[in-house]
């Protein structure tokens, strides 16, 4: 952010507000990583702040310190909306789009009067922030709400719940430091959270370490739904309503199940498909290696979006039709799959 838009920022906040941080539907580690550790410190500058979540998250995210303070939307719709109404400033992190929030939440946050600030890594963003802190280079947007406390001179109100908050956004986006978007700065910042006394092995645990029958039975299910189809170096996964009713699904149940696909050899994009009866759409995550961009697949076939190497998308037609549209589409990039490859 220009120097002149962080002193703008740090008007804003001299004195108490009401301010409104608002996360993207179906929240992941980052949006909520971000949003929590922005919560905290906007506390130690003594203002009057809430989250307001467009839906749940992922049972495995339920530790994070102050989860428990998340205003849901869909469970509570009119706290929800009075909060959104009556804000003074509402921050949007980790997504570029108001749309993202869900059709729920969408009218509701687009009628907004306040001010917005938009902190987010996603590309192509819409200009709806009086103050955008955009940038598609970052790992992952708990990286970049560390350099906006840091911007506005704050980093000693850095403390391990913050730190937490932040570390597991930038673990969860960087696929544990692993996604070619992760930099020596990443590090760096990594490097500076450890130093305040984060518990990084708790939050690992926390994270990826628990699990339930029900979850490992429905892994075993994705990975015999599994399909290579090897001239096209693509690997995708399908799951039926009623094959996640049959393990007693939960929220957060097949969180990286698509990666799956993306470790076999020769493999440079993988796909999951899961059916949502209850919105009436099936669902997908894209990921891939190497220069394919599964965003701009995302965006031109699926209405959706993201990174290069990890996006998502949605389609309304049933599980079958959707499955032929992908595999009808695939072939016009039989030429970027084989150049993409990285051994």
């Amino acid at each position: 952010m220009k120097n002149k838009e962080i002193l703008g920022i740090k008007e804003l906040l001299s004195s108490p507000k009401k301010i409104v941080i608002v996360s993207h539907r179906n929240p992941d580690g980052d949006a909520y990583g971000s949003s929590l550790a922005l919560y905290h410190y906007l506390i130690k500058l003594k203002q009057d702040v809430a989250i307001v979540s467009p839906n749940d998250c992922p049972e495995f995210l339920k530790w994070l310190p102050g989860q428990d303070k998340i205003v849901v939307f869909e469970e509570e719709i009119t706290l929800g909306t009075t909060l959104l109404n009556e804000a003074e400033l509402i921050f949007t992190l980790d997504f570029n789009a108001l749309h993202r929030v869900g059709n729920i939440m969408y009218p509701v946050l687009e009628k907004a009067t306040s001010d917005f600030i938009m902190i987010d890594h996603h590309q192509a963003p819409d200009e709806y922030a009086k103050y955008m802190f955009s940038d598609i280079t970052v790992a992952s947007t708990c990286e970049m709400v560390y350099e906006f406390i840091c911007m506005l001179g704050d980093f000693d109100k850095i403390d391990i719940d913050i730190a937490t908050c932040l570390y597991t956004g930038v673990v969860t986006d960087t696929g544990s430091f692993k996604y070619p978007s992760t930099k020596s700065s990443t590090h760096d910042i990594i490097s500076n959270l450890m130093k305040i006394g984060i518990d990084h092995t708790r939050i690992h645990t926390n994270l990826y370490d628990t699990n339930s029958v029900n979850r490992l039975q429905l892994l075993g299910k994705a990975l015999r739904n599994l399909r290579v189809i090897e001239k096209y170096k693509t690997a995708y996964i399908t799951l039926s309503q009623r094959e996640l009713n049959s393990f007693n699904f939960k929220k957060g149940d097949t969180e990286g199940f698509v990666n799956y696909g993306l470790s076999l050899e020769g493999i440079v994009f993988a796909v999951i498909f899961i059916e949502d009866q209850k919105q009436g759409i099936i669902k997908m995550s894209f990921r891939s290696k190497g220069t394919f961009s599964v965003n701009e697949f995302a965006r031109k076939y699926f209405d959706g979006g993201g990174h290069v190497n990890a996006a998502g998308g949605r389609c309304e037609l049933n599980m079958d039709k959707t499955v032929a549209k992908f595999l009808k589409v695939l072939p016009e990039y039989k030429t970027e799959l084989q150049l993409s490859y990285e051994k």
